[in-house]
């Protein structure tokens, strides 16, 4: 069976508008002096690097000058989210005494938005057929929980609502993977770091979770292979083939390390560093 196509380009409200967004992952989260970034800074204090206008003073230079971890987020729209839906435009300058509060909600909405982005995807998997009412349900119920007020969201039991539909998505992962020939093996969580996989065929294989950080995975056959949370900072994905892997994101995608031979889903555009 040929391996599950990845459906048309995601919605552009689960995609990143940064000039909707109040800089809220330049200032909401932490981060600490490292190869991917060059200072350390606390979450609710806004980088150095951040402008007046919300936008990023070094942005087309964010590698070189030691921020690629920068490069690789993706908020899955939830920054505009919070900044014009929630907040209704009120920004954190302006008025301050929102800043505590909209910086607690926008982490729990960007995990929100991330469900979204692969509850998109199931409902596209012509496999995923037998639980379609459930994944529309669950979609229903999380686009729901993204409209609440921000104590409301600030509230969230995100974990259980999170382990509710990574259950779905989990048999959804098992129905678009069971008809693969040559089915890969369960590798979800597997410490393949610096792993020798060049040429490895993976087609249909479990690699959730899994740390691929360093990974030589050239020439490797990934499709139809299930990435959901796979780690694949600097992994080597030259010449690979991803077409019709499921659960896919763009920050995985630029987070690793490929070329013009790599093949990739439709829906996801190649890295401007690949």
């Amino acid at each position: 069976m040929t391996p599950p196509q990845k459906p048309p380009a995601p919605r552009p409200s689960l995609q990143s508008d940064c000039g909707s967004c109040f800089g809220l992952c330049c200032v909401a989260l932490p981060f600490a002096a490292s190869s991917d970034f060059a200072v350390d800074k606390d979450a609710g204090r806004p980088c150095g690097n951040l402008q007046t206008d919300f936008r990023c003073g070094i942005h087309s230079r964010l590698r070189e000058r030691g921020f690629s971890g920068c490069t690789v987020f993706d908020c899955f729209g939830a920054g505009q989210q919070v900044s014009q839906v929630t907040f209704a435009g009120r920004d954190w300058r302006q008025a301050p005494d929102t800043a505590p509060l909209m910086f607690e909600v926008f982490p729990v909405m960007r995990q929100l938005h991330e469900l979204l982005w692969y509850l998109d995807e199931t409902l596209a998997l012509p496999a995923a057929r037998p639980l379609r009412d459930e994944l529309r349900e669950a979609l229903a119920r999380t686009e729901a929980l993204t409209r609440g007020t921000a104590e409301e969201i600030a509230d969230l039991d995100m974990a259980a609502h999170r382990g509710e539909v990574n259950d779905l998505l989990l048999r959804t992962s098992e129905l678009a993977r069971a008809g693969i020939r040559g089915r890969g093996r369960n590798h979800r969580g597997a410490d393949l770091i610096g792993a020798r996989l060049r040429g490895a065929d993976l087609r249909g294989a479990s690699l959730r979770g899994a740390l691929l950080i360093a990974a030589d995975l050239r020439g490797a056959d990934l499709r139809g292979a299930d990435l959901i949370g796979a780690d694949l900072r600097d992994a080597d994905l030259t010449g690979a083939d991803l077409t019709g892997s499921i659960f896919l994101t763009r920050a995985q995608l630029n987070a690793a390390r490929g070329d013009g031979t790599t093949r990739l889903p439709k829906a996801l555009g190649r890295p401007a560093h690949w």
